[in-house]
């Protein structure tokens, strides 16, 4: 019991890709619903304060999720001149939309597009604080989070395309990063969504994890299993929450344990953060997924393989897939033809180098001229959303990709 109560608070620490030091972990004040901030949504808090134009939008998924999006419809002059391509920005693990607004606006990726005359939206998948909504189910009910990302695959990504598309009449560019790449690699290994897609721009892409280099992060997905979890009474898994924190400071506090190298070594040294975007950051992320979700995360770790969820069982498997065995994403399967653009760091311990050249053989057949890879050598994973220079190093090439699909 004492060892998988050691694996969930170590996998925790492997999802907050970008804490500071070990008090300004336990500062942030949770957010209990009775604040201010808690009426405005991410178009007031984040986008509108720098005089860009916002717009709240809800999308409905069609097993009854209401998912907040945003849109950005101009740049910070607003200008309106010309037709704007659509681009959707979507986040990774126990993250949310405020991912692409976290630093300054001529760092932030968002309204560097729209700076540039793209039509910009932003998605936040189910469960993090502005897309708590369901048509039937509260987040009290376990089985609002009875979901893991094969359902972002199945029902949050079509939803939000599909919106997008039908707004601006027009196929998209999607920019994804960790968990937002595999979702769109899955859902792109089906074929599906193609026909409302333009380009994908993939920032530390998650496929395969089984080469991850932290023995920390292995030994947490070896334990993080459901009957570890599930005897708990986990259904929500909020890494802001009460419980943990308070767990999160006595594990921190003994001697010897020192949470910043701890996260380090899960995340990679992070080449390009200042101390006041990692203070942004605490005040807004990490947000709740679900157990479910980590459970599926951590399966990919140790099976080396990218399936839909392991019921661990023939018999749940057979009654969810038809067959023993839950069914695989082939990235092989990949339209040879769709342009991809892929960014990964050398110093990515999530993201691993070498899971990238797995990933990298699985498109080996890819047409040439549709796929760009850049390897930026000192990035590791929150480098990408939040580094000083990201503009001149990823945003800069990623946008030059975009306009000539």
């Amino acid at each position: 019991m004492a060892k998988s109560l050691t694996s969930i608070i170590l996998l925790i620490l492997f999802c907050g890709s970008a804490f500071g030091s070990r008090t300004k972990l336990f500062t942030t004040k949770v957010d209990d619903g009775t604040s201010a901030v808690a009426d405005v949504g991410i178009c007031k808090l984040m986008v509108e304060t720098h005089d860009y134009v916002c717009e709240e939008h809800k999308v409905t998924t069609r097993d009854g999720y209401m998912l907040s999006m945003q849109r950005i419809p101009v740049g910070g002059s607003g200008e309106t001149q010309g037709r704007r391509t659509p681009v959707l920005l979507q986040h990774g693990l126990v993250m949310d939309g405020i991912t692409w607004l976290l630093s300054p606006p001529d760092q932030s990726l968002a309204l560097i597009l729209a700076d540039n005359g793209f039509d910009v939206w932003i998605s936040s998948t189910r469960g993090t604080k502005f897309s708590r909504g369901h048509l039937s189910l509260s987040p009290d009910d376990p089985a609002y989070w009875d979901w893991s990302w094969d359902e972002l695959v199945a029902y949050d990504l079509p939803a939000t395309f599909q919106y997008v598309h039908d707004q601006t009449g027009q196929k998209l560019h999607y920019v994804g990063h960790s968990l937002g790449t595999l979702i769109a690699l899955a859902s792109f290994s089906k074929g599906q969504l193609i026909n409302m897609l333009r380009s994908a721009a993939l920032l530390s892409p998650i496929a395969y994890v089984d080469q991850m280099t932290s023995p920390l992060a292995r030994t947490a997905a070896d334990n993080f299993i459901a009957e570890a979890l599930y005897w708990l009474g986990l259904h929500e898994f909020n890494p802001r929450g009460d419980a943990v924190i308070a767990l999160l400071k006595a594990i921190c506090s003994k001697p010897g344990v020192d949470c910043t190298n701890l996260l380090t070594s899960f995340t990679g040294q992070n080449c390009c953060l200042n101390s006041s975007i990692v203070e942004v950051f605490l005040e807004y992320e990490p947000q709740p997924t679900s157990t479910k979700n980590m459970v599926h995360v951590a399966q990919m770790i140790r099976s080396g393989n990218i399936t839909m969820y392991d019921y661990d069982d023939e018999g749940e498997n057979m009654r969810h897939y038809g067959q023993p065995s839950p069914p695989v994403y082939d990235m092989t399967s990949i339209p040879n033809d769709l342009p991809l653009f892929l960014s990964y760091g050398g110093q990515d311990a999530l993201s691993d180098v070498n899971d990238m050249k797995h990933l990298l053989g699985s498109l080996q057949d890819h047409n040439g001229d549709k796929i760009v890879v850049q390897y930026v050598q000192n990035y590791a994973h929150a480098d990408y959303v939040m580094a000083v220079n990201a503009k001149q190093v990823v945003y800069d090439p990623l946008m030059a990709f975009l306009r000539l699909q």
